[in-house]
């Protein structure tokens, strides 16, 4: 009985270490054959050139990756061209929108006028001027851009005198266009103040200024209560 449980237990090992040493040496010959492949390596989707003992694995990914990051970078570029031309597109249309001015005659103890021609008014004190579209020597405005621009003016005169005549018209101009006018003929009071304000288009260029009609005049010492001014609204595509 003791023999007969022994010898299924030898056949056992036996048949293990057959098999171990089978196993073995398929190994080592795999090993062999794959140290001496000189060919190419098919790698299936990764296929590549690389030789199996110089490198260890399927080099082609590395072609793969370089083209990815070479893809990417394009697209970058690409992207990044694209912003340029919108940010130049944005500042083409708001780039330039800080368009304001104010500005006032200095005092004075006299009268502005009367004058034979109608006589374009000098606002030479400025507190704001962006955009540098206001001359204070000539008392123009012109426009920076196209756009619709918003002006305000205020007249005052004083004669300060009882049964002295207010006799004033000045009159807002666009190029040689009369666009709004302020003006006071009676003997009803000594002074007096009224201000237009107004929408206007304008094309890059197109002058803005206020002048007075001849014949007629401004006085009083308060002549900083004469102010003009305007600003952008919102810029438009000259026509």
């Amino acid at each position: 009985m003791q023999s007969c449980a022994v010898s299924p237990l030898c056949l056992w090992g036996l048949l293990f270490l057959c098999t171990s040493v089978k196993a073995q040496s398929a190994f080592d010959l795999m090993r062999d054959a794959a140290v001496a492949w000189s060919g190419a390596l098919p790698c299936g989707n990764w296929d590549c050139d690389c030789v199996f003992k110089h490198q260890r694995g399927c080099c082609c990914v590395a072609n793969q990756m370089s083209a990815l990051e070479d893809n990417t970078f394009t697209r970058m570029v690409d992207i990044w061209e694209q912003l340029s031309q919108f940010n130049n597109g944005v500042l083409e249309v708001t780039g330039n929108n800080k368009i304001a001015f104010t500005a006032a005659m200095r005092a004075r103890s006299d009268c502005l006028g009367p004058y034979t021609s109608n006589m374009p008014i000098s606002y030479s004190s400025i507190s704001l001027n962006q955009g540098n579209g206001y001359s204070p020597t000539l008392g123009t405005f012109t426009a920076p851009r196209a756009g619709l621009y918003s002006f305000s003016v205020t007249v005052y005169s004083n004669v300060g005198i009882d049964g002295a005549r207010l006799y004033h018209n000045v009159q807002l101009m666009r190029n040689d266009e009369v666009l709004a006018s302020v003006w006071e003929d009676n003997r009803e009071d000594q002074e007096d103040s009224a201000t237009q304000t107004l929408l206007v288009s304008l094309r890059q260029g197109n002058q803005v200024y206020v002048q007075l009609v001849s014949g007629r005049s401004l006085c009083g010492n308060a002549q900083e209560l004469n102010r003009f001014s305007g600003y952008l609204v919102y810029p438009l595509t000259d026509a």
